[in-house]
Order: structure tokens, then sequence, then C-alpha cells
């Protein structure tokens, strides 16, 4: 009985040192741009080479953009318009997504489902899946003049996706950066140089992938045991950071990409499909507790906005969406279930 007291003793210090170093990592981004990793205890980065370049293409919730044109919405799922969202009092710094508690779940596929008056497109089978902390979508004056514009929006994913579409495909972390250019703009100007054009339909939008870090691919049924985070820094860097238990992996890019340090006030951060719309589809009897901790750097209460059309990506899950509830202290967050 001493014995096993004194495993359980080693169990539970083990863990918060664990935790403890995950706050810490997410606080200390590498120093410059470029793809790096981590591991516990040691909270020094050390630079890897950058993965395969991602292919991967996210969807938009379209309504959400001001030159959209209507978009399918499945308010019965989370995502596509219909999530919740940390909106912090001032101008986000960091915000990290966790699931505290995960129940019933032993499988996960990606299926292409309706989407955009079609079908969606992504990556689909078995642990194909997406963590995404979007932000919001923000008109950025800073972001478009950078872009030669006269008005825009922009809006940043931090993404792991457990298959990048790339060659050779492999699971990543990395940001995707979007700009949505007025109609004018977008004729006169067109994309910026180095972006990906994805305007169709009357819609205008363009995107860039950064340099991706490669990490391993993990199991649905491991959700417990990750996070991912954001952060951003004025004149510094945005940095993406995914932990998989004792190991960390990060990719960063220059803020004046999009320059987000200037307009980020709406976090959401979720589990959904790879890419295109698609989503990730649970079995029956999966409960999941996300949490989604915002750091403004006044440390303030962040609010809960949604479900009703809040949330950026197009992608979804088929869980539905409990309560919501919001909290202070030293960890600022929000909290909310989903289940099936």
């Amino acid at each position: 009985m001493a014995a096993q007291a004194s495993d359980e003793v080693a169990v539970q210090a083990h863990k918060e040192a664990l935790t403890s170093w995950h706050e810490s990592i997410k606080h200390l981004p590498p120093p410059t741009e470029g793809c790096f990793h981590a591991s516990f205890p040691s909270t020094i980065w050390t630079r890897v080479a950058c993965g395969s370049a991602p292919r991967y293409r996210s969807a938009i919730h379209w309504k959400t953009v001001h030159t959209a044109k209507g978009a399918l919405l499945r308010p019965e799922t989370a995502g596509n318009g219909t999530d919740y969202v940390a909106q912090a009092p001032s101008t986000t710094v960091s915000a990290v997504g966790s699931f505290p508690s995960v129940s019933g779940l032993t499988s996960e596929k990606g299926v292409n489902v309706p989407f955009g008056g079609g079908e969606s497109d992504g990556i689909t089978g078995k642990n194909e899946y997406t963590l995404q902390l979007n932000t919001d979508i923000n008109s950025s004056s800073t972001a478009c003049s950078n872009f030669g514009y006269s008005s825009c929006q922009v809006w940043e994913q931090f993404v792991y996706s457990t298959n990048n579409n790339g060659s050779p495909a492999e699971p990543q972390v990395f940001i995707q950066n979007w700009v949505f250019p007025s109609e004018s703009d977008y004729e006169n100007v067109g994309c910026p140089s180095g972006w990906n054009d994805a305007s169709g339909n009357g819609q205008y939008a363009c995107f860039v992938n950064s340099n991706a870090t490669s990490v391993p691919a993990v199991a649905a049924t491991d959700l417990g045991s990750l996070t991912l985070s954001g952060a951003t820094s004025a004149n510094g860097n945005d940095t993406v950071t995914f932990t998989d238990g004792s190991e960390a992996y990060s990719a960063s890019e220059p803020d004046s990409t999009n320059s987000l340090a200037s307009w980020w006030t709406q976090s959401e951060f979720n589990v959904v499909g790879n890419a295109g719309g698609s989503e990730a589809q649970f079995n029956s009897g999966t409960s999941l507790t996300v949490n989604l901790a915002v750091n403004d750097g006044n440390g303030d209460t962040p609010s809960c906005v949604g479900p009703s059309s809040s949330g950026t990506t197009g992608e979804t899950n088929n869980l539905n969406l409990g309560s919501c509830s919001a909290s202070g202290g030293s960890t600022p967050s929000i909290q909310f279930t989903e289940s099936n």
C-alpha cells in the first residue's frame, strides 16, 4: 500500500510538472521565424528542418465575410458558423485550446458533407481531422495598406492537420493567413505577392501558409493529450505551438504577414474536418469538454459568444454544442461541452 501511495504521488507530481511545462513553453516562443521542437522538461526550442510545403486549404464560413454570397448553414453541428467564440475585452496576445475531458470516443473519420451549395472537398478517412484555433475576421487598416488595398478583411488560423495534402503528405502544424479584398482592389491589385488566389463565384480571397513543422500523427482517441496555441507579437512573430504529451512543436512567421497583433480580439477553437469544409465524424456516444484560454495581456475575463452565427471556420464536426461558461483568475478562459 505504501508503494502504491508513493507511485500515485509520483504520477501526480509528474502531471503537475507537465502542466507547468506546457504553460511555460506557451509563453516562451522561439526567438525567430522557422520550425522548432522542444521536449519536456526543457523549455529551450531546437530548430528543426521544416516539413514539405503544405497544400492544405481550409474553408471559411462565408456569411462572416462582407463579400459573401451566402453559404449553407448546418446549425445542428459545431462549425461552419455555429460554435462558441471567446471574446477578449482588448486585443488578444495569445490563446490555447485543449480538451480537459474526453469520454466515449472510440473512433473518428473525416467525411465530405454538403457545403456552400455543393459538396465539401476535404481530406477524408480514418483519423483525418484538424485542430483549429481561429481568429476573428477583421477590417484591419494596417494589413490592408501593407497589401496596397484601400479596404479588405483579414483572417488567421493556427492549425494542426493530420494530413497537410503536401508531397509527401504528412501531419503538420502551421499558420494559414487569409485576406479578402474588395472587388475594386482585387481587380486593380490582385492577390499579394506569393499568396494563392482562392477567389470564385464573386467572392475575393487570397491565402498563404507559413512554414510547417512536421509532427506525429495522433489518433483522435488521444485528443485529451493535445493542446494547440497561437501567439502574436507586434514587430515580432506569430507562433503556433502544438503539444502532444511531453513533446512540443512550433512554427513561426513574421507578424507583418497579416498584422495580427493589431486586431485579434476573438478566438475559436475546436476539432473539425481536415480542410475544404469537411466534417470530423465521431462515433455515437462521444463527449468532449473544450477549454479555450485567452490572454489579452491584462488578465481580463473573456466572454462566451455564440453558438448561433459565431465562428469563422467552414469545417465542422458531428457534435452538438452544450452550454458555455467563462472564468477569470490566473488563466481566463471559456469552456463548453459538445457531444452526440
